[in-house]
């Protein structure tokens, strides 16, 4: 079950979900508005290598904007730093982002229980955008969970996402034993 916005507000006062800054008018009828934060990576190599640590550069979105180009991935990071202890938060491209030909990951839509951070966007485009920083990027919805939690994502040993910043984040694939 997805919750209402009255239902967000709940646990927001209850303390199960945190968002910073927090602004009432990004609160949808069942999901909240997020923001693309100030910083952009780029991975260095042209080739990545799931193996090895692939190196990114960051840099800060002027005030003029930025123009994403297609083929090439970008990371972006969201203005908002979240927590959410008691759902399930997936992440999903508003409408007006799609329809400018953004797309704001590839895969990673869904955070875990215990998830605690600003997110990782991977985001690529379809043609030429300008990009801003604080546009509205995406929304959170957030899902029941059915059934108790035995490793929540921010006291798992292993969980390689948990370091709280401002910035992108490139892929720890590398760090996986496989």
């Amino acid at each position: 079950m997805i919750l209402t916005d009255k239902q967000i507000l709940e646990e927001i006062q209850k303390g199960t979900i945190l968002v910073e800054p927090f602004n009432r008018d990004c609160l949808g009828t069942n999901s909240y508005d997020v923001h693309l934060g100030r910083y952009l990576a780029n991975y260095r190599d042209e080739v990545l290598d799931a193996r090895k640590h692939n190196k990114i550069d960051t840099f800060e979105i002027p005030e003029e904007g930025f123009v994403l180009e297609p083929g090439k991935l970008y990371l972006g990071v969201t203005l908002e730093y979240t927590e959410t202890l008691a759902h399930v938060p997936f992440l999903e491209g508003k409408s007006s982002v799609g329809r400018l030909g953004i797309d704001i990951h590839a895969t990673a839509g869904k955070g875990d229980v215990g998830f605690c951070n600003t997110w990782t966007l991977e985001i690529s485009v379809s043609q030429k955008v300008r990009i801003y920083y604080g546009m509205p990027i995406g929304q959170l919805i957030y899902f029941d969970v059915k059934g108790g939690i035995e490793n929540y994502y921010n006291t798992k040993q292993d969980a390689k996402y948990n370091n709280r910043t401002i910035t992108p984040v490139e892929s720890m694939m590398w760090m996986n034993e496989w």
